[in-house]
């Protein structure tokens, strides 16, 4: 079961809790004598704290009105894809066999702008441990980005319910960590099929970089009257720092295209 992630800097057990010293309302005043402020004093002092605290709510965050979330300068158009280059991918995966492709459950609304694109990167041989000789299996990593940009309602709620999902798609999660200092908030998803994902909601953007990797047996046997002997599937979980570094370029681009 996949349980909330636990917040970078949260205090431990044994952190410090909030205190608010010189108030205990089983004490007296201390040593020395503080006189005692009017009950109505307080009742009155205590409502405008609260009407400021309020007024602050809905101004700052749109509590009970109609604020929009903030498109902190994104831009997710039909050609949004051109933006993906996933340079540490492409370093340590190998380079993109072509120019991301753009899938066709992209969303042009008022309310919502939505585009999908894939990058499949060069395909490569398989050796076999002793590296001998080519196992005839052959290997190959894609990575696939979906760019959101809520224009009407904010997505950070329904973002913060996602880390709690134990399946997607069908694969289930392995476990989620907190991403520090990328957006708003973020998340590393591991899958248990070794796929990995960066989830990111900035203002009104929500990004989802996905890498996984697949393998491929030869079309013939290799003369032994069967297939070769299967090889381990590619370690995924080496490159989640090059996922994290190309999940911040790419919000990067979406601002700057």
């Amino acid at each position: 079961m996949i349980t909330e992630p636990e917040l970078v800097g949260e205090p431990g057990p044994d952190g410090p809790t909030d205190v608010v010293s010189g108030f205990d309302p089983g004490e007296g005043p201390a040593g020395g004598g503080r006189r005692r402020v009017p009950g109505l004093l307080w009742a009155a002092a205590g409502a405008l704290t609260a009407s400021a605290v309020w007024a602050t709510a809905v101004f700052g965050y749109g509590i009970g009105g109609d604020r929009k979330p903030d498109p902190r300068g994104y831009r997710v158009e039909s050609d949004t894809c051109a933006a993906v280059e996933l340079k540490a991918l492409g370093k340590a995966v190998g380079q993109p066999a072509a120019e991301p492709s753009t899938e066709l459950d992209g969303i042009e609304h008022p309310a919502l702008r939505r585009i999908r694109c894939t990058v499949d990167f060069t395909v490569a041989v398989v050796r076999p441990p002793d590296g001998e000789e080519a196992s005839g299996w052959s290997s190959g990593y894609q990575a696939s980005l979906t760019a959101e940009l809520h224009k009407e309602t904010d997505p950070r709620p329904e973002f913060e319910a996602s880390s709690t999902l134990t399946e997607i798609d069908g694969t289930g999660v392995d476990r989620v960590e907190r991403v520090p200092d990328l957006g708003d908030l973020a998340y590393l998803l591991i899958m248990e099929d070794e796929s990995m994902r960066v989830q990111v909601v900035d203002g009104g953007a929500v990004v989802t970089l996905t890498l996984t990797s697949w393998m491929s047996p030869p079309d013939i046997d290799n003369g032994r009257g069967g297939l070769p002997d299967v090889v381990d599937q590619p370690e995924m979980l080496a490159y989640q720092g090059d996922l994290i570094s190309d999940t911040r370029e790419v919000m990067k681009a979406l601002r700057t295209g």
